[in-house]
């Protein structure tokens, strides 16, 4: 296949534009992705959910992971106009060396630090679960933009009422926006799965409100269904989930994605937790601007406190 060489990039024969870039290679999987083979989408899943493994590891290793074969990672590339896979491995590798500086020292002693402790009991356990999890906090700092966590904000903090959608593993992270947002005296829906309520719940959201959908592998398919009613209605969408190619993407007003690491008991979700509480207090901000101190979510407990203390004060009677 031909390739031109303008700007860093090559043009295939069907007028498409060979990417020479790590954005470049996750867009145009996510734009042909709805017609790519099982096969292939399973592929797609894997290399940009695990962008540092596909840039470090073999292909033989890799295909491993992937649970397929190495000739099929070579069709994979090939499908995108690149020579084979060792071509399409390269953008992965550029994008690691210029990341931010130490990151891929960071990566190595990842790997160093759990390999030394991958027997050694329960303590080697939560070494390895807790060195995962600053390597996926530290990703999600560095790759976190600006501007989404403040559009974000402003949607939370200017919509009448926030639905938030988060089922199975994404429950708890549900739950826990739902606290920090209450106690900021926003109106919240939870949309879970009690009594099998929650898409007739989904029908009451209006342009007017703003939904939160938050998804993983294997998408709960009640909050993909939701999130699609609420794209029907033009509904503002805020989306935490793990890739350009989740169903939650498409539809996204604001996307985070936090890619996740194959862990062998669960996948963590310290990143998503950090995320939206940092959503929380970011949203805050704009409700307390008047506030000369740093923005704070007040807790349950405090709040009775107060109202006790306002209760039992007494009051001061006029002086004649």
């Amino acid at each position: 296949m031909r390739r031109g060489a303008d700007m860093g990039r090559g043009a295939l024969e069907n007028g498409k534009v060979l990417p020479k870039n790590y954005e470049g290679v996750v867009n145009l999987i996510s734009a042909e992705y709805p017609r790519l083979s099982a096969g292939f989408q399973k592929i797609a899943r894997y290399v940009t959910q695990n962008p540092n493994v596909v840039a470090l590891e073999s292909i033989s290793e890799i295909a491993l992971k992937c649970d397929t074969h190495p000739s099929s990672l070579v069709r994979f590339a090939q499908e995108f106009g690149y020579s084979g896979f060792k071509e399409m491995q390269l953008v992965f590798q550029t994008r690691l060396a210029t990341a931010a500086p130490g990151f891929r020292e960071r990566v190595r002693a990842l790997d160093s630090e759990l390999s030394r402790n991958t027997n050694s009991g329960n303590l080697g356990h939560l070494r390895g679960l807790v060195v995962r999890d600053i390597a996926a906090l530290q990703e999600l700092l560095e790759n976190m933009p600006e501007e989404s966590l403040t559009e974000a904000a402003k949607l939370l903090t200017k919509t009448d009422t926030i639905y938030i959608a988060g089922q199975l593993r994404s429950e708890p992270i549900a739950s826990l926006f739902r606290y920090l947002l209450t106690m900021l005296h926003r109106r919240v829906v939870l949309l879970d799965p009690a009594g099998g309520l929650s898409q007739e719940m989904a029908e009451t959201i209006s342009a007017r409100d703003v939904l939160v959908a938050i998804s993983f592998r294997h998408y709960a398919q009640e909050v993909v269904a939701i999130a699609e009613l609420a794209a029907g209605r033009s509904v503002p969408i805020i989306a935490i989930t793990d890739s350009q190619l989740s169903p939650l993407a498409k539809d996204a007003t604001v996307l985070f994605t936090i890619p996740e690491d194959e862990y062998s008991f669960s996948r963590s979700l310290a990143a998503p937790v950090c995320l939206v509480q940092c959503l929380a207090v970011a949203a805050a901000a704009i409700l307390q601007h008047s506030r000369e101190e740093a923005p704070r979510i007040p807790t349950v407990t405090e709040i009775i406190r107060n109202r006790k203390g306002a209760a039992v004060r007494p009051k001061r009677t006029p002086r004649p």
